[in-house]
């Protein structure tokens, strides 16, 4: 019996053993399926920095970023967000760029004009060239330089820190070469328009000198070449390679003459016809009216019209006003004038008194009142 017993406790004692191996190698077993489980959701927890890290972004950004992809935070939180931010910062820089008017109208854009072979501007003649967006307009004066009505044009339009074309007649430049040098200077573009505004399809007109009407006599490329050897003697230098026709009549023989000149040609997309009228309110009326149904062009203005000059200002205000924006056309580069023309000018302005002897110190510096 005794032997019995001893048998039943040694069966029991290895049944106990054998259930606790068991046991624990189903833990083991569990604790290797508990730590396969988690390992994906580790994975998971890791996956979202490398898409992000692998994301396309603007070329700008890749460029700025790229020293920072070592970290993985960065390039998504930083980069990405700023870049939408800069547009609707554009509306405020007129105002940090013009003193004094935090409303100023500004340019809006610049473009770089090409001259050669003499492109056409201006949908009245020219269909070619379509660059203006729904809103913008080139503002373009013909006739100055004058005195008292360009100085009013140059000062409304530095007040908006907005720029323009010019088309001088040559011979008005050569009675005031001071007040087309701040024309210039103000960094608006100065083409020509000819010596003395003749109609260049005809070989004979009139020409007003110094007051005077005179009969004369022609040859239409002689009236363009002079008129512009005389904006670059006003000037002391090259002016833009910009004309336009006189009452907007083109041969088109001169055409090919300006082609082969590189000198770009500007008709007009809408004609304010100031030259027609004498309130400045009637000049507002006429430019505002056709914006209006162009929705966008190249403005033609005189500002050797005092309604024009006393409207400008105020032309401008309404321009704002309407959401219209300017654009500025920057010439490539400048012109070159023929150096037989350059000595005909210079001769009539020194037979003529040179508007100055000649000289180009400004009046103040010749005479001085002393008592």
């Amino acid at each position: 019996m005794r032997l019995a017993l001893i048998v039943s406790g040694l069966v029991i004692v290895g049944g106990a053993a054998a259930f606790a191996g068991i046991a624990a190698q189903k833990g083991w077993v569990s604790q290797q399926q508990s730590a396969s489980a988690e390992a994906p959701t580790a994975k998971r927890g890791r996956t979202p920095p490398e898409p992000a890290a692998q994301q396309p972004r603007p070329p700008s950004t890749e460029t700025v970023a790229g020293p920072a992809a070592a970290a993985p935070a960065a390039p998504p939180a930083v980069v990405a967000q700023a870049a939408p931010a800069q547009p609707p910062a554009a509306p405020a820089a007129p105002a940090a760029s013009c003193p004094g008017n935090p409303n100023a109208l500004g340019v809006s854009r610049v473009v770089e004009v090409d001259t050669t072979g003499g492109p056409g501007f201006g949908f009245e003649h020219f269909k070619t060239h379509d660059f203006l967006r729904e809103g913008e307009v080139v503002l373009t004066f013909d006739d100055g330089p004058w005195p008292n009505n360009t100085p009013k044009v140059l000062a409304a339009l530095a007040h908006h820190c907005t720029k323009a074309i010019f088309f001088p007649i040559g011979l008005h430049a050569t009675y005031e070469p001071s007040i087309l040098k701040q024309v210039a200077a103000a960094g608006h573009a100065v083409g020509s328009h000819t010596w003395c505004h003749q109609d260049l399809s005809k070989t004979k007109g009139h020409c007003l000198v110094n007051g005077k009407r005179e009969n004369v006599e022609y040859d239409p490329k002689d009236e363009i070449e002079k008129g512009i050897s005389a904006v670059h003697w006003a000037l002391g230098a090259p002016g833009a390679p910009y004309f336009r026709f006189p009452a907007l009549r083109q041969p088109p023989e001169l055409i090919t003459y300006l082609g082969q000149r590189n000198i770009a040609i500007f008709s007009t997309d809408m004609d304010s016809f100031d030259f027609k009228m004498r309130k400045p309110e009637q000049v507002r009326q006429s430019v505002m009216a056709k914006l209006k149904k162009h929705g966008k062009g190249i403005v033609l203005m005189h500002d050797f019209q005092h309604a024009t000059a006393d409207a400008t200002a105020d032309l401008l205000n309404d321009l704002k006003a309407g959401g219209y924006k300017v654009v500025f056309m920057k010439p490539k580069f400048p012109v070159t004038t023929i150096a037989s023309y350059d000595e005909v000018v210079l001769k009539q302005v020194k037979a003529a008194g040179g508007g100055g002897g000649g000289s180009d110190r400004p009046t103040s510096s010749v005479i001085r009142t002393i008592d």
